[in-house]
């Protein structure tokens, strides 16, 4: 299938999810274009942690299409091969919210493990890009440590280090901030900014609004499985038009 005409990185359309008899995502349809930042928010239970996991391959869809860099992911309920699904995982990198690093491992060896066991690298390549990474994240004297040795600020910008190693067409953040104290939260959001300045394609799931209006290129509100509403930040956050979203907001200071 060819890339389509307009640069979409990733593509839902139509996307059903259920858990046994609930159903977690209903008729979720959006694009997202290369160099773009999509942001989702939405009250807990809303479904967006699960689109993101469906997005992954963490989970499978009951129905509905997701075309990633213009090949199918799954259609109607019937996914790709194993090898090209291997390949699509590799275009996408997730960041989950409780960092999800090896505690016996090195903050080296957590970022160069999978770069040698799925990339095929060589040691030396392997740390070379886990050091630069580590500079870039301001880690560059952390290699050695244990992750029970680092903040959590720290260990989430481990956590996307390990991601960005994979030199992934997308990256996915599940809630980055939600495990961190306060103070901690700006280091990660200024992260994600510098990424979103460099025209990284990202879809950030967040709960902190004024970070998703204004480092965002779209965004979407979701609640219940649906899209309840998908547009410009200023119009989603500052001029929503659904009843709901306006409800949401109201317990934010988007200032």
């Amino acid at each position: 299938m060819a890339t389509t005409a307009d640069d979409s990185v990733i593509t839902l359309s139509h996307v059903k999810k259920s858990f046994q008899t609930l159903d977690v995502l209903c008729d979720i349809s959006f694009s997202v274009r290369k160099g773009e930042v999509l942001g989702i928010i939405g009250p807990s239970g809303s479904g967006k942690s699960t689109l993101l996991r469906c997005i992954c391959q963490l989970e499978k869809v009951d129905g509905g299409i997701i075309c990633v860099s213009g090949e199918d992911m799954v259609r109607n309920g019937v996914y790709a091969s194993k090898e090209r699904l291997r390949a699509i995982a590799l275009r996408l990198g997730l960041v989950f919210q409780n960092f999800n690093l090896f505690p016996h491992f090195s903050v080296l060896r957590n970022i160069t493990e999978a770069q040698r066991v799925v990339l095929g690298r060589g040691r030396d390549e392997a740390e070379s890009v886990a050091m630069e990474l580590l500079k870039k994240m301001g880690l560059e004297g952390k290699a050695s440590a244990y992750p029970c040795q680092l903040s959590g600020g720290q260990q989430q910008r481990v956590s996307i280090a390990r991601a960005l190693a994979m030199r992934p067409e997308v990256l996915l953040f599940d809630e980055p901030t939600s495990a961190l104290d306060p103070e901690l939260t700006g280091e990660i959001l200024a992260v994600i900014r510098e990424l979103a300045q460099e025209k990284m394609t990202m879809v950030v799931v967040t709960h902190e609004m004024a970070f998703a209006r204004d480092t965002s290129d779209s965004i979407i509100f979701m609640d219940g499985g649906v899209i309840v509403e998908q547009g410009r930040p200023d119009e989603v956050i500052n001029s929503p038009r659904e009843e709901r979203t306006k409800s949401f907001l109201r317990r934010f200071n988007c200032g």
